[in-house]
């Protein structure tokens, strides 16, 4: 990407943190050296992993996002009327304090009075939560510094521990072109702990390879088995009950990674 200039970089006590304008896509935050999100494409991301596990789960009420510190999953989520209270576990405060400053069309949901935050280990919050939530999203960073307890078994068995008994929850699951070992791993880890396992996919410009993947593992709903009624109008750039079912339908290679 062209940059026009830096707003702002430090080492946070967890990860590199740069704010950055760029002539493409407007401003953008990397961690790490990582595309997290860009003003251009970040709808797509944050749409397809709020808005599949909430529209799979009849009425969620209690959610929680893991990582996320940007807030553009939290804003989606609020979309949903039924939703009493989304709870945020962000690991990096500078995260959420510099997405506030720099890119507030994403982060500006965050002081909403059903969100609370909680800056803190993600792992940890699921470790200690029990039956308490309808919707867990992970959103992560690549398994790489603080996010890589957040790609384990062990993780996503205290996911299931922390979901009620028809809960739903999904992880970003990387890219299929560079990371196939990696959406292996997870796709069968989780079809151990959760009886529905499915792999979705989105069409992300900023991020390696510009295809990406989703795994939402459900105790009770599936995700491609949703009703037409259960759907509503909802402000959304790419999200759309179609591309809800066709998400699912996975190039053949991509399916021979999870068989």
């Amino acid at each position: 990407m062209k940059i026009k200039r830096t707003l702002h970089t430090e080492q946070t006590e967890f990860q590199k943190l740069e704010v950055v304008e760029t002539e493409e896509f407007g401003n953008m935050l990397f961690l790490d050296g990582m595309v997290m999100t860009s003003q251009k494409d970040e709808f797509v991301y944050h749409e397809m992993m709020a808005h599949v596990p909430l529209f799979t789960h009849p009425k969620p009420e209690y959610v929680l996002v893991v990582g996320g510190g940007d807030g553009g999953v939290i804003r989606e989520v609020l979309k949903h009327p039924s939703v009493k209270k989304v709870t945020l576990a962000e690991i990096d405060g500078k995260v959420i304090e510099y997405s506030k400053k720099y890119l507030p069309e994403i982060a500006g949901k965050l002081d909403d009075p059903r969100v609370e935050v909680k800056v803190g280990d993600g792992f940890m919050h699921i470790a200690q939560s029990e039956n308490q939530y309808d919707c867990i999203m992970v959103d992560s960073t690549e398994p790489v510094g603080p996010a890589v307890n957040l790609f384990t078994k062990g993780f996503y068995a205290g996911i299931s521990k922390a979901l009620k008994e028809d809960g739903v929850f999904v992880a970003q699951t990387d890219n299929p072109w560079f990371k196939a070992d990696l959406i292996k791993n997870v796709y069968h880890d989780v079809k151990e702990i959760f009886p529905i396992t499915r792999l979705y996919t989105a069409n992300i410009p900023t991020y390696p390879s510009g295809l990406w993947t989703f795994t939402i593992g459900s105790k009770k709903y599936d995700p491609i088995e949703v009703s037409d009624d259960r759907f509503f109008d909802l402000d959304s750039k790419y999200y759309t009950k179609e591309i809800h079912k066709a998400a699912f339908a996975l190039p053949k290679f991509v399916s021979e990674i999870i068989k």
